[in-house]
């Protein structure tokens, strides 16, 4: 029904109606012709469908928003140019000559790495840069990227390194420094000095007293050489009464006493503990009776497995019986649970000749003095082993007259962080920075895994890196991970794919500058030094007086009427020639001005 305002104002324009159920959807009877229309238009325009508008406006706002890419679509292909040269089916493209793997259809687009207009060349006319030998990839990362991805290098340099071997072994008797005491005669033992198993001795301490009437006899003849004078019989007596382990000094107290005895004082040959007891007081022995076994602690042996894969760091002739006293052995160290903060030191004397089939691992003996006998035969021990880099077969293929082995008898190797890194199980790969902002995937030969005296862990160089290389030691793995997993994030990068043909990728504001004098810096260094001095005394580009040498890559060497001429880029190199009088001209005066012309 109509609204009552609404029907005061059809009667004001109507008139009344005729009949109290016109009206509604229903124009007046009495209206024909144009003022019928009129009064539809007025109603369903005017009056009462108004608020409709503001719908209607905001559903077409709403289809433009969610057809925005197929309006642009459509727009740009009304308003494209028919000019061919624009087109993307042409045979022109246009690309960054300071970056020239960024290459675009469209003219208006810019580099992603640089910002800087493109030029345009005609399609397979670019040559394509071969990587060189050893370069598995190229990537070139803008300020913002580096700054982003925490990428930091350090220059390859020669470090002190050690390969360690850590293994678990058990404290074991020194087998050279036990001693068996037996009866030499036959008798009774009258008295134990040393009653206890596992009581300390020092060498010459009586352990036992044996009366064996056998003495008589050898005794008396002693005391009848003496009392003949007869220096002959005695010194016969004495070699005697020393076999049967009576020492000097108690010889010396039979010829005192000039009287036959028939006890026997039996004395520890060395300092040790009593490891084991055999016999009691009033015991009758025979000889070679074994009495007591006696064990030096000054030294101890640690017997330890090690894996098959570590017998190449082990020296070669340990397993052949070398002397484990020569003081060039290889050192270890030592800590036990019960004193883990005491580090013990000795030496590796023994490999063993065979390999255990079930374990995989080869036995090996170190010798290690033990200071207030802290090492206990039975208990356990963490050994270490330090092979020094001058000991592995590895590195002696080095000539003797080249700098790696003047370092590698200081214990020094060129070598890599662990960081930089990239084990692809086929390959290894360490990104070096070429120039700044350029990193070359490296293909590396790298020995084993090392430490530094700080526990800091590098990879000796074989090949493929040579000292003073920048290499990439953080946020390598995220430069690899960016051009290998995800080539459409390589918009910024010299050498990305930039998404699809005709895709104008987004672009990524640097928040970071570049730093150009390390750019132009990095670009002269791949030069030889005779070249390199010469561009340096140029300084700038002869085609672009603006352009530094070295701020586009690595200079472009010409050689015109018998001067050597540098150009920034090759874009120029058909200029120079082509004017070639004018371009000597150029270089010789910025040669004669070089030290006079500064550009920040």
């Amino acid at each position: 029904m109509l609204g009552n305002n609404d029907d005061h104002e059809i009667e004001h324009r109507y008139g009344p109606a005729i009949t109290d159920d016109e009206g509604g959807l229903r124009a007046p009877p009495h209206l024909y012709g144009w003022r019928k229309a009129w009064w539809w238009f007025d109603f369903i325009v005017l009056v009462k469908l108004a608020r409709l508008r503001f719908i209607a406006i905001l559903a077409v706002i709403g289809v433009i928003i969610t057809q925005w890419d197929t309006l642009t679509a459509y727009y740009d292909k009304w308003t494209r140019p028919t000019n061919p040269t624009a087109s993307g089916g042409s045979d022109v493209e246009y690309f960054c000559p300071m970056h020239p793997t960024i290459v675009r259809d469209n003219p208006k687009d810019k580099c992603p790495i640089c910002f800087m207009p493109l030029s345009k060349r005609k399609k397979g006319a670019a040559e394509v840069e071969v990587l060189p030998a050893g370069t598995v990839n190229r990537v070139q990362l803008t300020p913002y990227r580096v700054v982003l991805a925490g990428v930091q290098t350090q220059p390859v340099d020669y470090q002190p390194l050690t390969k360690d071997i850590t293994a678990v072994g058990f404290v074991e008797f020194n087998e050279r420094g036990q001693r068996t005491v037996s009866a030499r005669v036959a008798g009774r033992i009258d008295k134990l000095y040393a009653n206890e198993t596992g009581q300390m001795v020092n060498a010459g301490d009586p352990l036992a007293q044996l009366y064996s009437p056998d003495l008589v006899v050898t005794v008396q003849n002693l005391i009848d050489a003496k009392r003949a004078g007869n220096q002959e019989l005695l010194n016969g007596a004495r070699a005697r009464l020393e076999l049967l382990g009576i020492d000097d000094a108690q010889i010396d107290e039979l010829l005192a006493a000039d009287k036959a005895s028939t006890q026997l004082t039996i004395r520890s040959p060395i300092s040790g503990h009593v490891i084991a007891k055999y016999v009691r007081e009033g015991q009758y022995v025979t000889e070679g009776t074994p009495l007591y076994d006696v064990a030096d602690l000054s030294t101890v042996w640690i017997q330890a497995q090690i894996y098959e894969d570590d017998l190449a760091f082990l020296p070669v002739g340990l397993e052949h019986g070398t002397n484990p006293d020569a003081a060039d052995g290889l050192d270890v160290t030592a800590t036990t649970r019960a004193y883990p903060a005491e580090v013990f030191r000795g030496k590796l004397t023994f490999v063993y000749p065979h390999v255990d089939e079930a374990t995989r691992t080869v036995t090996v003996r170190f010798e290690l003095d033990n200071p207030g006998n802290k090492l206990r035969p039975g208990s356990t021990a963490s050994v270490t082993l330090k092979v020094a880099p001058n000991n592995l077969s590895m590195f002696a293929k080095w000539p003797a007259d080249s700098p790696e082995r003047e370092m590698l008898e200081q214990g020094r190797v060129l070598a890599v962080p662990e960081s930089s890194v990239i084990d692809t199980g086929s390959q290894k790969i360490v990104y070096r920075e070429a120039s700044p902002g350029v990193y070359e995937g490296t293909l590396v030969t790298l020995g084993p895994r090392m430490s530094t005296p700080d526990s800091a862990i590098y990879y000796p160089v074989l090949s493929g890196l040579k000292h003073g290389d920048l290499v990439v030691t953080s946020g390598s793995f995220l430069v690899d991970a960016e051009t290998r997993l995800n080539p459409a994030a390589g918009s910024i990068y010299f050498g990305g794919s930039g998404g699809g043909k005709g895709k104008q990728s987004s672009v990524v504001r640097p928040s970071t500058p570049e730093n150009p004098a390390a750019k132009i810096q990095a670009a002269l260094a791949k030069l030889d030094p005779t070249d390199r001095k010469l561009a340096e005394a140029q300084r700038f580009c002869p085609v672009l007086p603006t352009s530094r040498l070295g701020s586009m890559g690595a200079p472009v060497k010409l050689s015109i009427d018998g001067e050597t001429v540098f150009v920034c880029c090759k874009g120029c190199t058909k200029k120079a020639l082509t004017d070639s009088a004018a371009t000597v001209a150029t270089v010789k005066k910025l040669r004669e001005s070089h030290g006079t012309t500064r550009v920040d």
